[in-house]
């Protein structure tokens, strides 16, 4: 079974400060899904992220926020269409704030990682499919 749409949810500290610093990297947002307790980025047709502010967030579980300056709660890997795309993003995301996390060139598979301003870790990537 596959599902038709996907919407993983994160918790952010500041709302404003989130959606300009992804806004500048490229990224749009559903206003009908983002409101003064969260913001829904569009990756695709079919992808979004929520982000919703920590007390907001917390009114969906029982747990604690991770504490990302000290663990990962999960990675978010974005496919891009080349290499080129993919430096100028991250680039683009560290001169923005973010944070280096990794980079790695498979030939087949480029990637260059970054913590975001809250932490979270997001992988942009190219893959040639056919190798």
């Amino acid at each position: 079974m596959y599902t038709k749409m996907i919407f993983p949810n994160i918790p952010v500290k500041d709302l404003k400060k989130t959606r300009n610093f992804f806004s500048q990297l490229g990224f749009t947002f559903n206003e009908k899904f983002s409101d003064e307790n969260a913001i829904s980025m569009k990756i695709n047709e079919t992808a979004y992220v929520m982000m919703l502010k920590e007390p907001f967030f917390l009114s969906f579980t029982t747990k604690s926020i991770t504490d990302t300056s000290k663990s990962i709660e999960g990675m978010f890997a974005i496919s891009f269409e080349s290499k080129e795309k993919v430096d100028e993003i991250f680039t683009k995301a560290l001169s923005l704030g973010a944070s280096k996390a990794r980079e790695e060139d498979l030939g087949f598979m480029y990637t260059r990682s970054i913590y975001d301003l809250d932490g979270h870790a997001w992988e942009f990537f190219w893959m040639d499919e056919n190798a």
